[in-house]
C-alpha cells in the first residue's frame, strides 16, 4: 500500500493563516456558484443529541464541491452553556477527502471555519439581496459567527451605524469592544431587541434561545429591508414572511419539511413557506440563474442553516494557503 499523508491544521494554524475578508468571501462564493450550477452534493445535516437538547447537540454536515475536487465531513458541537467554562459554544473538526478514492486529505480545526463561512454566507446574501445603499445594520447575538457577520457585512457596505444586542450585558459589551477595535468605528450597544433592529436596513438575528419565542417583531421591518434570521430556535413572529417579497434559503433540502430546528421551521412545517413559494436558493442567485434584488422596494428574507460545501471550500482555501506559507503539520495516515 502506498504511503498516505494528511494535512493537519489546528486552531493555532488556522489563526496564523489569517485569511483576509476577500479570501473568505471568494472561497465561499466558489462553493455557492458551484451549488447553483449543480456541481455540488449537499447532504442534509444530521444531529446527535447525547443527553438532552437543553445541553446541546452535534451537527454533522457532509458535502462535495466538484470544482475543488474535495468531499468533506464536518462535525460541530453546539452547546449553549459553554461560556460558563470559558469555551466557545461551537467547536468543530473538518475532514477533507479525495472524492475519487476516499483517501483522507486533511483534518482541520473548523471552529473558525464555521464562524467565517457563516458570516460570509450572510454577507454574500446581502451583496445580492440587500439595498446597495444600506447604511444601518442591526445585529442580535454575539456568538462566534456574529463577529464575522458584522465584519464581512461592513467590509461590503461600510455602515454609518452598527447596532448590536445580546442577552448578557458582558457579552454584548465585549462584542462591541472587539468590533470597535477591528472596524475602527463606533458600535451602538442596545439593551433590547427593538432598539437594535427597528428601522435597520439590514437585520440579522443570530440569537441563542433555549426555545422558540417571537421576539423579532414584524412591524419593526421597514419596506426594502433585508432580513437574515438563523437562530437554532425561531425568534420570529409567524406573520413575518407575509410581508416578504422574496424568501431565499441556502439549500431547500435541509430547510424543507421534517427537518429539526431553524428560524423558519414552523413556517415550513405548517406550509407558509414551501418549495413553490420560495424565490430561490442563494447558489442560484450567485451563479446568475435567478435574480437577486430587483428594486429598492423589495423586502427580502434570507434563511441559511449552514452549508457543508462552504466548509469544504474554506477548508480547501486554508490547506492551499498553509502549504504556501509552510504552516501546519503533515501526519502519516498509512
Amino acid at each position: 500500500m502506498q504511503e498516505i499523508w494528511i494535512d493537519y491544521l489546528n486552531a493555532l494554524d488556522a489563526k496564523a493563516l489569517a485569511l483576509s475578508n476577500d479570501e473568505i468571501l471568494d472561497a465561499v462564493t466558489t462553493a455557492l456558484d458551484a451549488q447553483g450550477r449543480g456541481e455540488t452534493v449537499i447532504e442534509p445535516r444530521v444531529h446527535l443529541v447525547p443527553e438532552s437538547s437543553d445541553k446541546g447537540h452535534f451537527n454533522v454536515l457532509r458535502g462535495y464541491v466538484k470544482p475543488l475536487d474535495y468531499a468533506g465531513v464536518k462535525v460541530v458541537g453546539d452547546f449553549v452553556d459553554n461560556y460558563k467554562q470559558g469555551l466557545p459554544s461551537e467547536m468543530a473538526v473538518l475532514n477533507l477527502f479525495d472524492p475519487h478514492t476516499g483517501v483522507p486529505k486533511a483534518v482541520i480545526d473548523a471552529t473558525a471555519i464555521t464562524d467565517m463561512r457563516t458570516g460570509a454566507v450572510t454577507a454574500i446574501g446581502a451583496r445580492h439581496l440587500a439595498r446597495k445603499d444600506s447604511k444601518i445594520l442591526g445585529h442580535i447575538g454575539a456568538r462566534g459567527t456574529s463577529y464575522w457577520n458584522v465584519r464581512l457585512l461592513d467590509h461590503l457596505f461600510d455602515f454609518e451605524e452598527i447596532r448590536v444586542h445580546s442577552r448578557r450585558p458582558e457579552s454584548r459589551d465585549a462584542f462591541a469592544a472587539r468590533l470597535e477595535k477591528d472596524l475602527g468605528k463606533k458600535i451602538v450597544v442596545t439593551d433590547n431587541w427593538e432598539d437594535c433592529l427597528k428601522g435597520a436596513d439590514i437585520m440579522i438575528e443570530a440569537s441563542r434561545l433555549p426555545e422558540p419565542a417571537p421576539l423579532f417583531k414584524t412591524n419593526w421591518v421597514k419596506k426594502g429591508a433585508f432580513v437574515v434570521p438563523y437562530g437554532t430556535m425561531s425568534a420570529l413572529e409567524f406573520d413575518l414572511t407575509d410581508i416578504m417579497d422574496k424568501v431565499v434559503v441556502d439549500d431547500w433540502g435541509q430547510c424543507g419539511p421534517g427537518r429539526p430546528f431553524g428560524a423558519l421551521r414552523r413556517h415550513v412545517d405548517e406550509g407558509k413557506v414551501t418549495a413553490e413559494t420560495l424565490h430561490a436558493e442563494i447558489g442560484q442567485i450567485v451563479c446568475g440563474a435567478k435574480p437577486g434584488r430587483e428594486n429598492d422596494e423589495e423586502t427580502i428574507l434570507f434563511w441559511h442553516r449552514g452549508l457543508s460545501t462552504t466548509d469544504v471550500a474554506l477548508g480547501a482555501a486554508m490547506v492551499e494557503k498553509a502549504r504556501r506559507m509552510n504552516i501546519g503539520q503533515r501526519l502519516r495516515f498509512a
